[in-house]
């Protein structure tokens, strides 16, 4: 997945009943659609999460409301309100990543620069992505692909730097 900031959606206004849909006031400049499902960034604490868009509904000249793959309640997606939501682009000279299938053969470091491995699979779980990692001493590390533990991906470089807790890894052995 590319995270492009120049395709900006628009922004999170509010939480939309109880189901877990959040209504998103698109930006004037956004002209594209947003898929009825697909990956798109939330931007959180400055940091872009992917998430998976499960349904979308327009509800009117510039609102939107957007429905996240297993945030179905108000209370889970009430702390995405005033985040920035971006659309994935597709892929362009130099990038590397275009889905979450893209994520094969990426570097997976921690926030200390430790490598942990490359990833050889992507699990696709219900409700639970995990990344499959082999590390330098053949060993098959799972570890959820969640938003909280990812600090940044960089397409170009072939690394996801993750903060995972501690003893996480070592669970696998």
């Amino acid at each position: 997945m590319t995270y492009k900031k120049h395709i900006l959606i628009g922004r999170i206004r509010k939480v939309h009943g109880f189901q877990g849909a959040v209504t998103v006031k698109t930006e004037r400049s956004f002209t594209g659609d947003i898929p009825e499902e697909g990956w798109v960034f939330i931007e959180i604490e400055g940091k872009p999460v992917p998430f998976y868009v499960t349904g979308t509904d327009y509800a009117g000249a510039d609102l939107v409301r957007l429905w996240f793959d297993g945030y179905d309640t108000a209370e889970k997606v009430g702390r995405f309100t005033g985040c920035n939501v971006f659309l994935i682009s597709g892929k362009t000279e130099g990038e590397i990543i275009n889905g979450i299938e893209d994520l094969k053969g990426i570097e997976v470091l921690t926030v200390q620069k430790q490598s942990i491995g490359v990833i050889k699979e992507v699990i696709m779980n219900p409700g639970q992505v995990l990344l499959s990692i082999l590390s330098s001493d053949n060993k098959e590390i799972l570890i959820p692909l969640h938003e909280d533990f990812i600090v940044q991906l960089d397409p170009d470089k072939k690394v996801l730097v993750m903060d995972l807790p501690e003893g996480l890894t070592e669970i696998n052995y």
